[in-house]
């Protein structure tokens, strides 16, 4: 299920009560199991996020932690345990031991578990029904190193003479799950590592023999384990997990007592001021005002963790604030950004960023050092390179805004021009430079605006229903996006020389999959000329690159053309135009029709 590398296409933190109805789930599929182990795989205090997979599959796990649960079916009838919660819980699932070390290289190659590789206990085969998780282990290690659902029962077993399969392998050790702590499912993914693992070859693929695989006549030493203490468990972890498998270690006890006895603990004070100084550097560099609004938990993984130094763990909980969006508020009232709080997505969003504030203007960001690039990398360069960019100029785009009829006594009021275009943030400058002018920040709540004539007019004239009462004030967070949607938007896009000016929001590129006579599959891809991006040029290309036939067909109603590719290549197309022409994925939608 996780033999290849597949994105999450949602990532979202549970609420309270999807919380609970995890735990409970859990305890009902794992009944051996106490309060304790239950709290140890979903702590009740901690966040829990949820990955979304284009398949189904839900994976749970522990913000800033590791992945520990997974659904099948994303119902949560089928839920089981990552490998992560197993080796904190070993006896969390019933297990089945091999008769070998050497069957486990084919476990860790994604097969399933056949009944002549399982070790029979003297007192004979356990009880089991069809369709129970278990997991496996190798001899003299307590750790499992797979997990999947039993083929048969136990009486069925039985009568087929202990022959043929008995459990389906759904996640092994080394699989793409496993590793995806080193990917965007754990935003703190090296810290982890040097604190479960130990050793930091065990994060590498057991294809790296010459360093981490040696055969031993030791395989069978079996390490303590406490699940109170991770680096303990890691100990476990580094005995070797099948006969193939011996993890040799590079560090001596003393050499991590010293290095934790080194290791500086920040103080609350040290925390808030790493947390400024990472979200400045995040909104100088990585934050574009295009990217906007943006969710809470996207702003922290993918930017403000990036930002910090190396060496350095980021916490939120240890700070003064202890929570993201408690943090985000603060700077939302401070007047360097502007949030609200999803109520649908029950999580906090960034909605401006007010880059003339006292403390964005006097931040210095640093620099990045350019990484070395690899000979390898000079002979075959990646679709990222510029090597693969020559001739692709850097896409460049936009929403600007541009007053009317109902905004503009607040733009002649403070001096502005009516007839230019404004930026998200120029616009909110200009509404708020309107609140300063006339004094209407309220003086009994500081974060509320008191509505003048002219202000509710151009907020909300034409906008309530006849008979409703016009509000008298507004909040501060409410004002900016409120004005924006007073405005006409349209789209700046510029490539190279080219540029282009339109009216409304930024659409899309579709990219649709459908059968076509004879069984075959057709990709159509449509919307190209928003981003500049000739349908003649790429369909020449495209062919060249998929070894495929292409064709050209204007759209009904002259909306443009689209390209029409033979064979269903949606991924391979969209990942293209993302990585050649720089084209962003929230602005790609795909639909693939001959899916079931």
């Amino acid at each position: 299920m996780f033999k290849k590398p597949v994105d999450a296409k949602a990532l979202q933190r549970l609420s309270g009560a999807d919380k609970k109805k995890l735990r409970r789930t859990a305890k009902e599929r794992f009944p051996q199991a106490s309060d304790a182990d239950i709290d140890a795989i979903i702590p009740p205090k901690a966040e829990i996020t949820v990955s979304k997979y284009p398949n189904r599959v839900h994976v749970y796990g522990i913000e800033g932690g590791f992945p520990m649960l997974f659904d099948i079916d994303g119902r949560g009838s089928e839920i089981y345990p990552t490998v992560y919660a197993l080796w904190m819980v070993p006896e969390l699932l019933p297990s089945f031991l091999l008769k070998a070390g050497e069957v486990s290289q084919y476990i860790l190659g994604g097969a399933d578990l056949m009944f002549p590789g399982i070790s029979i206990p003297q007192e004979g085969l356990p009880n089991f029904t069809e369709g129970e998780p278990y997991s496996v282990r190798v001899p003299g290690n307590p750790a499992p190193i797979a997990v999947g659902a039993t083929y048969m029962s136990s009486a069925q077993a039985m009568k087929a003479g202990l022959r043929g399969k008995a459990l389906r392998v759904l996640h092994y050790y080394l699989d793409c799950l496993w590793g995806s702590v080193e990917a965007r499912y754990v935003p703190n993914a090296g810290f982890l590592e040097d604190v479960v693992f130990g050793d930091p070859t065990l994060s590498r693929h057991p294809d790296d023999s010459s360093e981490i695989v040696e055969e031993n006549d030791e395989r069978n030493e079996e390490l303590p384990l406490d699940g109170d203490q991770m680096a303990e468990a890691a100990e476990e972890l580094s005995a070797d997990v099948s006969s193939m498998l011996k993890v040799s270690e590079s560090t001596t006890e003393d050499d991590k007592n010293k290095e934790e006895k080194e290791e500086h603990v920040m103080t609350v004070e040290e925390i808030d001021a790493m947390l400024d100084r990472c979200l400045l550097q995040a909104l100088h560099t990585s934050v574009k005002d295009s990217d906007l609004p943006m969710p809470g938990s996207t702003l922290w993984s993918h930017h403000i963790l990036p930002c910090r130094p190396s060496g350095i763990t980021l916490d939120i909980k240890k700070s003064s604030h202890k929570k993201l969006s408690k943090w985000l508020q603060s700077k939302s009232s401070a007047g360097l950004i502007s949030t609200k709080e999803d109520k649908h997505r029950k999580e906090i969003m960034l909605l401006r960023i007010h880059r003339d504030h006292a403390d964005y203007m006097s931040f210095r960001p640093e620099k990045k050092p350019k990484e070395p690039v690899d000979q390898k990398d000079n002979t075959n360069p990646s679709p990222n390179s510029d090597a693969s960019h020559s001739g692709k100029s850097q896409l460049e785009m936009i929403e600007v805004y541009k007053p009317t009829t109902h905004v503009n006594p607040v733009f002649v009021s403070v001096g502005a021009d009516t007839s230019r275009y404004y930026t998200a943030s120029e616009a909110s400058d200009v509404a708020f430079s309107y609140v300063e002018k006339e004094n209407l920040v309220k003086p009994t709540d500081k974060s509320k605006v008191v509505l003048d004539a002219i202000l509710c007019d151009a907020l909300y004239k034409g906008g309530i229903k006849k008979g409703g009462a016009y509000p008298t004030e507004i909040h501060k967070r409410d004002m900016g996006s409120t004005f924006l949607g007073r405005m006409q938007i349209h789209h700046h896009v510029s490539r190279g020389s080219d540029s282009v000016l339109r009216k409304g929001a930024i659409k899309p590129i579709q990219i649709l999959t459908e059968r076509r006579q004879g069984n075959k599959k057709m990709t159509r891809v449509s919307g190209l000329e928003t981003f500049l991006l000739y349908p003649d040029l790429l369909a020449s290309e495209l062919q060249k690159k998929f070894a495929c036939s292409t064709t050209v067909a204007e759209l009904p109603g002259k909306k443009g053309h689209e390209v029409l590719v033979q064979g269903g290549v949606i991924d391979n197309l969209a990942r293209h135009l993302v990585e050649h022409y720089g084209v962003p994925k929230r602005y790609i939608e795909v639909l693939d029709k001959t899916k079931r």
